[in-house]
């Protein structure tokens, strides 16, 4: 579906676009030449960014910009982000290597699907198990380059589906869970809204209430859905950066890791993650 694209500019200020698209938070977009192709609120949309502007191309016309604006957040002060964090070697070296990159927000069913997907995977196979995803339940949307180009399902599309058609989407064991979760959502078990109004350690124990949903994942959806900046998801990247750069001569025991991830980093402590998890998987080697 091709349509004559809608453009507009915005500055930009202490921004990576490239470092906060390929980090591994989301899962639509993708590079072209100079530019990032994603989907964003159903929206196609084309972004080029240069050291103070960005570029923004999509499919339509929109009525306004502020889906975008508050997808890519940018109107947040990451300087004073950054000021947060704890003052110590590890994230003073993760700021100079990986400064300007930002945290999305995501919208939250999507995200929390995504994150089911990432399961035991890598972000370029959860990349296509949500293209498939998307291109055999979503629906189509208007691009600015003639590509085809697909809303993400929602969940009542996908609660309808059966387990063998998502598997197709190779989902693997995956797919009972998002049916699964997709079900709870659209019964009511889980309310997506009511999970905005709660305590973090509430809204993480209704998520972690669904199938395949353990605390990473929920901290995940959390963080990156629901903007949870006290979220703090620890996968192997994270946990190799604890290990490594905090306890470098000792073993501490997960439940002394939760408590240092829970009590050290501060009220923007999944900014820190973040910055820590692009580090060690971006960092040469010793």
């Amino acid at each position: 579906m091709a349509a004559a694209p809608c453009s507009a500019t915005f500055a930009l200020r202490d921004y990576d676009l490239a470092a906060t698209l390929g980090c591994g938070q989301a899962f639509r977009w993708r590079p072209a030449g100079d530019a990032w192709v994603g989907v964003v609120c159903g929206r196609w949309v084309r972004l080029r960014a240069d050291c103070t502007v960005l570029h923004a191309e999509t499919g339509e016309p929109p009525a306004d910009w502020t889906w975008l604006t508050d997808h890519l957040r940018l109107d947040e002060d990451l300087g004073a982000i950054l000021a947060s964090f704890p003052d110590d070697p590890p994230l003073r070296a993760a700021v100079q290597a990986c400064r300007g990159l930002r945290l999305l927000r995501q919208e939250p069913w999507e995200c929390l699907a995504s994150f089911i997907l990432s399961s035991t995977k890598q972000i370029v196979q959860i990349k296509e198990c949500v293209r498939l995803l998307c291109a055999r339940f979503g629906e189509p949307i208007p691009t600015g380059d003639g590509a085809a180009a697909f809303s993400f399902p929602p969940a009542e599309r996908l609660a309808a589906a059966s387990e063998a058609e998502l598997r197709a989407c190779k989902l693997g064991f995956r797919a009972k869970y998002l049916r699964g979760t997709a079900q709870r959502v659209v019964s009511g078990q889980l309310n997506l809204t009511h999970v905005t109004a709660l305590p973090t350690a509430q809204a993480r124990e209704a998520l972690m209430e669904c199938p395949g949903v353990g605390r990473k994942i929920a901290d995940c959806a959390l963080l990156f859905g629901w903007g949870r900046q006290d979220a703090f998801p620890v996968d192997v990247w994270v946990l190799r950066a604890l290990r490594e750069l905090y306890f470098p001569r000792r073993r501490p025991k997960p439940a002394r890791l939760l408590r240092f991830t829970e009590t050290y980093f501060g009220p923007n402590a999944g900014y820190a993650q973040q910055y820590l998890f692009h580090y060690m998987r971006t960092r040469k080697s010793p």
